[in-house]
């Protein structure tokens, strides 16, 4: 319901929020008219909201069970959660839709133009690197929203073992091939990320990893992936994309690579083929710069592994 009634009415009644943030909208919602998702299994949408206690005394959103607050962002907090029928954890996204509509992040946009098209890109995405939005849920006649999402139940990822300030080569190397993993599958269904960044790469207990937030990503057309407005955190964010014009959002996203993986290893001696693979993930031209495809054959990422395979259920 969020998706079609705040999007037609509240944002129908205001066009100037329809000028910079209308593309990514367009994008998805045609790709879902044509069924063009990327899962296996559709995400729950649920339209009644129930709150209330369980006989603990336990907060209670639907079927869910409150545990404890595990994080906050912009808009709204991140709430870990129990199911009453699975057993199994869930981190949970809460919104108010009225603050949502009254914070103005940009000069066309309110905070709900993000969160639309954050829930809008997630519906579309099934990847093991990539965390699960599960359900929706928006009652049209509650204030409160929110987004059920895979809990992952690990570590950070720059936590681990190896040597003083950083996690090792073998960790590092495994943790990048999932990064990239993870980050080539949203480029080639035309998805910038926006927000690469350590708070937002999440490591399961068997040490997979997962790209999580998308409340910035942008949606591009046939590979044109111009734009203006500035990623997410300025210590990730590529020197090109400070400039106040227009740039390469894929190439932004892999200077972040970088940036993320630098501080994973910081051995005093860094071997050849390292330091080269991150000379050419931090290049300041972004023209220049490394590209994802070049990097899931770079000598230092394929190790013993081999090159980075493609995962798609749409392929």
């Amino acid at each position: 319901m969020l998706l079609n009634v705040y999007y037609c009415t509240s944002y129908c009644d205001n066009a100037e929020v329809l000028n910079r943030a209308k593309r990514s909208e367009e994008i998805l919602r045609l790709r879902e008219l044509n069924g063009l998702v990327c899962r296996q299994y559709p995400v729950k949408e649920t339209h009644l909201l129930v709150r209330s206690e369980d006989e603990n005394g336990n907060k209670m959103v639907n079927e869910y069970v409150r545990q404890y607050k595990i994080g906050a962002g912009s808009y709204g907090k991140v709430v870990l959660y129990q199911s009453s029928i699975d057993g199994k954890h869930y981190a949970i996204k809460a919104f108010h839709k009225s603050h949502l509509l009254k914070l103005r992040v940009a000069p066309s946009e309110t905070a709900m133009t993000d969160v639309l098209r954050e829930v809008l890109i997630m519906k579309m995405l099934d990847h093991p690197n990539i965390v699960n939005l599960v359900e929706v849920i928006d009652d049209p006649n509650a204030d409160h929203f929110y987004m059920v999402l895979e809990y992952v139940d690990g570590k950070r990822v720059w936590e681990g073992s190896g040597p003083p300030g950083g996690i090792g080569e073998d960790t590092a190397r495994m943790y990048l091939r999932d990064i990239v993993s993870g980050l080539m599958y949203l480029h080639a269904h035309n998805i910038v990320h926006g927000d690469i960044k350590p708070d937002n790469v999440l490591v399961t207990r068997s040490g997979t990893v997962k790209i999580g937030d998308f409340s910035i990503s942008q949606v591009v057309k046939d590979d044109n992936d111009e734009l203006r407005r500035s990623p997410g955190t300025p210590v990730f964010t590529a020197p090109e994309c400070c400039l106040g014009v227009i740039y390469h959002g894929k190439a932004a996203d892999t200077w972040a690579v970088g940036i993320v993986n630098n501080p994973l290893v910081l051995p005093d001696e860094m071997n050849a083929e390292l330091k080269d693979l991150l000379e050419g993930l931090l290049c300041k031209d972004p023209a220049l710069r490394i590209t994802l495809d070049a990097v899931t054959n770079h000598t230092w990422v394929i190790g013993d592994d081999g090159p980075i395979l493609a995962h798609c259920l749409c392929a």
